[in-house]
């Protein structure tokens, strides 16, 4: 494939705003490589209607194909996605830089929104699903485009009978979109960057319709994506009830910039309209597919709480499936061990949040602590018959402080009945706490004199000091986290802290990094988006371990982990 010189690429996009336009606000007119020229073969365009009883239920959309004339099924095609259907005369564009070598060969896909059809259409309106597809930020739409519509395409043949072969790589994949179809790409490539590494977004709707204001935010916090981005819009773009479109796309491009993604866009004068990317389409296609079959790169963040604990060159690493594992536990020297599934076991049911497998607690006194059952449980370490310390409590996770302390949480059902409760080798077991919507993950700050228990339900994070007879007094919903767009809660799971006192929870998102002001510096997506459990290991405590719905996943950090068993540290005081 031909590649334009790096510094020629520069001046086309500096020129494209001017390029192919007359005098007056957005009259943008599209080039010669968005005309049909001689000489060029012409790719063949086909459309089937696609119905969705899983995703999206009730709804039908068109599905229209684009296969150039160059495609050979020996080998599988690239891909290129547009919301809205076939829109900026992108099949023509395709087949002249297909033609020139500019872009791979690639195979167009474009689907129009969902549309729940009338029962009755002459009294009866359909139901029409574009926002609710495109503005939204959970992967409702991606999953609907991998798992449903790509899958139809490959059933498909040309009509001189060549079957459709896609690449199933993201290097080889670009997504575009307008307006909420803009977001849509975006939210794609963000929610699956293994399926999507290339984006262009027109216009984009990164305003407060479905939630898409959050995105500056969520992608200055979490660890760069292997994504490449291309923005364009106008000045005079729309400025209602949902948000300022022309802010939020500048908004948009410094929070990339921030965050290294490699990002490039086009801003002019222009309205909210498709004229201005259709005149500059095939400059973006090229910018998009530069240096490929290379692969897009992850970026460096200048987000300073990812500077200081990623270090360079390590990423998640696969430590065990879910499957092959019962519970783990990590002893004074930072060993690991993992524990086997019994024979015969079952599952049993329990709160949403998935519990982190039956992590198995060291306490000052060597003795590891668990929950079983209704129980609170302690191993002793010669061999002897275990210990029941309470029962009664039907526990999620549970901490034990180097006092010998054991703070458990009872999630309840959910709507308010969650406790938590005290253990204690003299008192026997009390109440200290009631009410939280879902008690779920519980920690210990690096110095024992606060308590944090996570409400599953909700977004936040509550924090408790100890007093000197272990009991729980000054309450405060302090941490605050991110949710999931799919759901109304952050379904926080398991916690652990560093010994600089920063908060490490595992979320629907992944971990989440809080400093000890309760705020959310980074996000630490696992191979799979969340995690359920977390904690720290290794010679020097300096690995964190994530497990997520089906594996257990870790990664070394530039901090150590603080362990309650320990002597408790002081960390340094916060910015505030």
């Amino acid at each position: 494939m031909k590649a334009l010189p790096t510094s020629a690429m520069a001046v086309l996009l500096l020129l494209a705003p001017c390029a192919g336009r007359t005098a007056g606000t957005d009259s943008y007119t599209p080039g010669p490589d968005s005309l049909p020229q001689p000489g060029v073969p012409k790719g063949e365009l086909f459309s089937f209607d696609l119905a969705s009883p899983e995703i999206f239920p009730g709804t039908i959309r068109k599905v229209t194909v684009y296969v150039p004339r160059q495609y050979d099924p020996a080998r599988a095609a690239c891909v290129f996605v547009d919301q809205d259907g076939v829109q900026w005369d992108a099949p023509v564009v395709l087949d002249n830089l297909i033609a020139r070598g500019e872009v791979p060969v690639m195979v167009g896909v474009f689907v129009t929104p969902g549309v729940v059809p009338a029962r009755n259409p002459a009294a009866e309106l359909p139901r029409f699903n574009r926002s609710l597809e495109y503005d939204g930020l959970g992967d409702d739409y991606a999953r609907l485009i991998l798992n449903l519509v790509l899958p139809e395409v490959e059933r498909r043949r040309t009509a001189d009978g060549r079957p459709i072969r896609l690449s199933h790589d993201g290097n080889d994949r670009a997504i575009a979109g307008g307006s909420s179809g803009a977001i849509a790409a975006f939210t794609a490539a963000w929610e699956h960057p293994e399926a999507f590494s290339r984006v262009i977004s027109s216009i984009g709707t990164y305003v407060g319709l479905r939630g898409g204001d959050r995105y500056p935010t969520l992608v200055r916090k979490c660890e760069p994506k292997p994504i490449r981005v291309f923005l364009q819009d106008g000045s005079n773009d729309l400025n209602i009830y949902g948000g300022d479109w022309w802010m939020a796309n500048q908004t948009m491009e410094r929070a990339l910039v921030f965050a290294g993604y490699e990002v490039n866009h086009v801003f002019g004068d222009g309205s909210h309209s498709g004229k201005h990317i259709a005149s500059i389409l095939p400059d973006a296609m090229r910018w998009v597919w530069k240096d490929w079959p290379r692969p897009v790169a992850r970026g460096t963040s200048k987000n300073g709480a990812l500077a200081a604990l990623l270090i360079p060159g390590e990423e998640w690493r696969l430590s065990a499936r879910v499957s092959d594992f019962s519970g783990a536990s990590v002893n004074a020297k930072g060993e690991m061990h993992l524990y086997p599934v019994p024979e015969n076991a079952t599952s049993s049911g329990g709160p949403r949040v998935a519990r982190a497998r039956q992590y198995h607690r060291l306490g000052p006194d060597g003795r590891l602590y668990r929950l079983e059952g209704s129980r609170v449980v302690a191993t002793e370490p010669s061999g002897k018959p275990d210990t029941v310390l309470a029962d009664g409590i039907a526990g999620f996770d549970l901490v034990v402080a180097h006092n010998g302390n054991v703070y458990v949480t009872e999630p309840g059902d959910g709507e308010g009945g969650s406790r938590v409760w005290l253990v204690t080798a003299a008192a026997g077991k009390k109440v200290v706490d009631r009410g939280l919507r879902q008690a779920t993950g519980v920690a210990l700050s690096p110095d024992q004199s606060l308590l944090y228990v996570a409400d599953g339900q909700s977004h936040w994070i509550y924090s408790y000091q100890i007093q000197g007879d272990g009991t729980l007094a000054d309450r405060q919903r302090y941490y605050w986290l991110h949710c999931s767009d799919s759901e109304d809660a952050s379904h926080a799971g398991g916690m652990c802290c560093d010994r600089a006192g920063w908060l490490y929870v595992a979320t629907d998102l992944g971990v989440q990094v809080c400093d000890q002001a309760g705020r959310v510096n980074a996000i630490l997506p696992t191979p799979e988006g969340g995690a359920t459990g977390v904690f720290f290991a290794g010679d020097r405590f300096d690995a964190l371990f994530a497990q997520s719905r089906t594996a257990l996943y870790e990664r070394r950090l530039n901090t150590s982990g603080a362990n309650p068993w320990a002597e408790p540290v002081l960390p340094p005081a916060p910015r505030l």
